[in-house]
């Protein structure tokens, strides 16, 4: 039986809340809902106090679930600061029902544990703490024989769970799963076990990993100019005061006293939610939770109790210094997420920073004053900031960037900015939200954002109303009001070596029992479960594409939009960088020049105005230009685009600084870690001639004209290319503009060849080496493989997922949670983009300097004696089946997904012979695959770390002959 009750809800605000209630058995649940909610959510309140929001989105079987808990590193304990993010990790280790295999036994051994970290915490000795630290790690030991690693992770992979993560913040704490929709009892029934009971076991080796993700922060200079940044606008508050990750010297002193404290202060019902989004049905969904988490017992939460920050009445400047680029940051202190300012900011950052027409766009980017700039506000519970930043061109101070971003603000203060301009931001923002909607994890987001901000879900739905009401006015005083020249934090990001950076040296410890093959009674009831099954759904190339062709011969591959009113245009060439080194160049460069007609601020304006957007994206063998937006004006926004393509002014100013920036940003990346490090993969796989290399020199940068860079983009029209089309119009319309807008020739030439970059040979073991100053080395293998075979892919498919793929899989139990060696390793026999191309069978793994070896022998340990267990193979198998069965691919991505396809060969779904073939395969046939094309097979290993800290002799003596790389060996540039 089901009733509703109408109530006010806010005179105030003329909004009607609409109570309504379903009684089942003896119980009634009683939910909120809202007038004009696109996501159409329901809020549960739970007798215990737990909040459950649910929104019905069914494009696909599956549910998007977040467990959010009102607890982050602010409330951390001043003397073990990094505790919520490393109790984050601990939610993963089991309870007393689930990873393990005989709790009375084991919960002594943690119980000594436990006392010996709150004695070695204390203690000061060196030799002491390093006796007391050798017996926890002994007693560890003692007790991993007694524990079952990643039991949770088995459990979600059993349940064909994807996504398996969680994230902690200043303010938060959720823990996230994308399951199967016929998986919610168990889902449920799980996670209530999980927040009910959770265990610290397997703590020494877990903290080994937070050790490792603290390290990798130290080398991340724009994490390192944000913590300085915030203990500047809150010197008093945890925001300023404590980081996420913590202390390196309380990391080396946790306690997991505090650690049960903070568990049993904040994990408790009444402060956390629990948020699904996807395909079930509400009133069944709500008794399931009820069920499970209904059983949580309440608990008062404590109150924070943070001082007032003290005003800042002249500039604070602050300093990072770092491998990386510099730049400058300006941030101001405003108030909460839920307050009154919170619009003003909001507009305010889109007025000056919005992509296209925004202030500092128009002014700084577009004019290429210089290499990058822009604007945000981070809205937080208690706290705001709103920040300019900008990177600094060659010869130009960060004091000059900061003038430069001074001016823009001065502009607003002054309501120096188009009148036009508030309500083309909101209509984007319009644009936005009608795309996240279109998603369960979007919708969710909302939704436990809602909850962890504390913000009363009404004022989400009419947030946008509520922006729309300011006016130029308004903005310009509360500009005025607030943000001075005087009561700023500024941080100059220098480049240089870093100093005060503190490792966090990780004591030696004995890699523990894995027990694979062991298995807690709740997982062999979880997989004994009965379900009823769904069914996969494949896509018929033929019926579930619609084709059509403009007069010229370009091909229309269109697909219906019945959800919004929004569209997606993108024309398609498969031809890329490696066609022509040009192309890139010629994609960004057009962002920069206008036309008799229009200027190059204009174009972004009158972009802006209709909503739409246009990229130019030049891949290494494929260019997509995509314009999208609002489909009531995407003739204009095609006509727009047409006439900058085939009406742009050559300016020669424009592209002198074009090339001056794109110099400066070869070299900054020259100073980044990832970007080494790929150039050095990619010399290791295929030699001095590479992708890397493959680009313009700084001699041919310069000898470019903007006539020839216009020129490369006009002639794609006339090589063969398609359209691809999602959006509410018909296929005749979108025919019919195309045709009107996009002039090509009655014929289309040939796609020219382009540049193939083959893999070596691997013919014996050899190591290359690049040095870069920072405590973690990234490491990685890799090795020429078979050439790609239609037929092999299930069996890679299956070896990957068995081997390499997850947190269920042989690599990460056994470098992660066996040996604490990283927060990340992987392996994966790759696969070619063309079928007449070789799979790279390749590995890595980023952990501390000393490591180096360690780590190569680990990963050699695996390939040469892959471990086998047959229940690891059945849920690496289950989830491969129960993703293709409950796997939606739909609007656009039918048509990507046949291009794909198309290219590699096939001319059905690849998933059809995936399924079909994953459920004959047996554990005996991945261990034929490792013993045929993997075990000592020779390898190339790869390391980028600090050569003050690798033993080359030994490298040498156990991986083979080194060769030293520079930078230059590794750019052209």
């Amino acid at each position: 039986m089901t009733k509703k009750i109408m109530m006010r809800f806010s005179a105030l605000l003329a909004l009607l809340l609409i109570m309504h209630g379903f009684v089942v058995g003896q119980k009634t649940y009683t939910y909120e809902s809202f007038p004009n909610d696109p996501l159409n959510a329901r809020i549960y309140t739970l007798d215990n106090g737990l909040k459950v929001y649910l929104s019905v989105f069914d494009e696909e079987p599956r549910i998007q679930t977040y467990v959010a808990v009102r607890v982050g590193s602010k409330n951390d304990p001043a003397e073990t600061t990094g505790l919520a993010h490393y109790f984050e990790h601990l939610m993963f280790k089991g309870t007393s029902t689930f990873g393990t295999l005989d709790w009375e036994k084991e919960k002594p051994l943690l119980d000594q544990i436990e006392a010996l970290f709150e004695v070695y915490r204390r203690e000061t000795d060196p030799a002491v703490r390093t006796a007391l630290y050798r017996q926890i790690d002994s007693i560890s030991y003692i007790a991993s024989t007694l524990a079952i690693p990643n039991e949770y992770d088995r459990l979600m992979t059993a349940i064909g769970s994807t996504g398996t993560n969680a994230g902690t913040s200043n303010d938060y704490t959720i823990y996230m799963e994308n399951i199967p929709a016929n998986q919610l009892h168990n889902w449920a029934r799980i996670q209530a076990e999980r927040f009910d009971d959770p265990v610290l076991r397997l703590f020494h080796t877990e903290l080994e990993t937070v050790y490792e993700e603290k390290n990798m922060s130290l080398t991340n200079d724009g994490r390192q100019a944000s913590e300085a940044l915030y203990s500047g606008l809150f010197p008093n508050h945890p925001y300023g005061l404590q980081t996420t990750l913590g202390e390196a010297e309380h990391l080396k002193n946790p306690s997991l006293i505090n650690i049960r404290n903070f568990f049993e202060q904040y994990y408790v019902p009444n402060n956390m939610a629990v948020v699904m989004a996807g395909d079930f049905d509400p009133d069944e969904a709500i008794k399931v939770i009820d069920q499970y988490f209904g059983q949580l017992k309440p608990s008062p939460v404590p109150a924070p109790n943070f001082g007032p920050q003290p005003e800042i009445t002249q500039p604070i400047v602050k300093e990072v210094i770092g491998l990386q680029a510099e730049n400058v940051q300006i941030g101001w202190r405003f108030e909460g997420i839920n307050s009154d300012q919170r619009p003003y900011l909001n507009m305010i950052s889109m007025i000056l920073s919005n992509g296209r027409a925004g202030l500092i766009d128009q002014n700084l980017n577009k004019k290429q004053a210089t290499l990058g700039a822009g604007a945000f506000t981070r809205n937080m519970t208690d706290y705001s900031a709103f920040t300019m930043s900008g990177r600094n061109k060659r010869g130009q101070t960060l004091d000059e960037v900061k003038d430069l971003l001074f001016e823009q603000l001065e502009l607003l203060k002054k309501g120096e900015f188009p009148d036009w301009l508030m309500e083309a931001a909101i209509n984007n923002l319009k644009l936005q939200e009608m795309r996240r909607v279109e998603s369960s994890r979007g919708r969710a987001a909302i939704l436990y954002s809602t909850f962890l901000n504390n913000t009363p879900y009404e004022q989400i739905i009419n947030y946008l109303d509520r922006l729309s009401q300011i006016t130029k006015e308004e903005v310009v005083a509360f500009a005025n009001q607030h943000l001075h020249d005087n009561n700023y934090v500024v941080v100059y990001k220098r480049q240089g070596q870093p100093t005060n950076l503190e490792q966090v040296e990780k004591p030696a410890i004995t890699p523990i029992h894995i027990n694979r093959d062991a298995e807690s009674p709740l997982l062999q009831q979880v997989k004994a479960t009965q379900v009823e099954a769904i069914e996969p759904v494949f896509l018929n190339y033929q019926s579930d594409i619609t084709r059509g062709q403009t007069r010229n011969n370009v091909e229309v591959l269109y697909a219906k939009n019945t959800a919004n009113p929004t569209f997606t245009l993108t024309y398609h060439w498969e031809m890329g960088s490696y066609h022509d080194k040009y192309l890139p160049y010629a994609g960004n460069f057009i962002n920069f020049l206008g036309t008799d007609k229009y200027s190059a601020e204009d174009i972004g304006n009158e972009f802006y105005k209709l909503a739409c957007t246009f990229n130019v994206m030049v891949g290494n063998e494929e260019t997509r230009i995509t314009i999208s937006g609002l489909s009531e004006n995407m003739e204009a926004a095609m006509e727009l685009f047409e006439e900058l393509i085939f009406n742009a002014r050559a300016n020669e100013d424009a592209l002198a600084r074009y090339i001056e920036n794109a110099k400066k940003s070869r070299q900054d990346s020259k100073a980044n870690q990832g970007s080494n490090f790929s150039a050095l993969v990619n010399y290791a796989i295929y030699g001095p001639e590479n992708p890397s290399t493959y680009t313009l020199t700084d001699a041919e940068l310069d000898a470019m004209t903007s006539t020839q860079l216009i020129k490369k983009l006009q002639d794609l029209w006339s090589l063969q290319h398609r359209v691809v089309f999602f959006g509410p119009q018909s296929l005749n319309e979108v025919t019919s503009l195309v045709q009107e807008h996009h002039k090509t020739p009655g014929s289309l030439q040939a796609i020219p060849a382009g540049t193939r970059f083959e893999p070596r040979e691997t013919a014996q073991n050899k190591v290359y080496f690049a040095h870069y100053d920072a405590n973690q080395s990234y490491l990685q293998t890799v090795s020429k493989g078979i050439q790609y075979d239609a037929a092999m892919v299930p069996q890679i498919s299956m070896y990957n997922g068995y081997f390499g793929g997850g947190m269920n899989a042989i690599v990460f139990q056994e470098l992660r949670e066996k040996r604490g060696l990283a927060y990340t390793a992987r392996s994966n026999y790759s696969a070619p983009s063309w079928p007449n191309e070789n799979y790279i069978n390749n590995s890595f793994i980023a952990t501390q300097n000393d490591k180096v070896i360690d780590a190569f022998n680990a990963f050699n340990e695996l390939f040469n004696d892959m471990p086998a267990s047959e229940s690891s193979f059945r849920l690496a198998q289950e989830q491969l089946i129960s993703n293709i069965r409950t796997q939606r691919i739909r609007d656009a991505g039918v048509i990507w997904n046949y291009l794909n396809a198309q290219r590699m060969g096939h001319t059905q779904d690849p998933r059809i012979l995936l399924y079909n073939e994953l459920p004959k395969l047996t554990l005996e046939a991945v261990k034929a695959f490792n013993k045929k094309y993997v075990k000592d097979q020779p390898k190339t290993y790869v390391i980028l770390g600090d050569e003050n800290n690798v033993d080359f002799a030994e490298v040498e003596r156990l991986f083979g002959p080194v060769t030293k790389l520079t930078k230059e060996d590794l750019f052209i540039f």
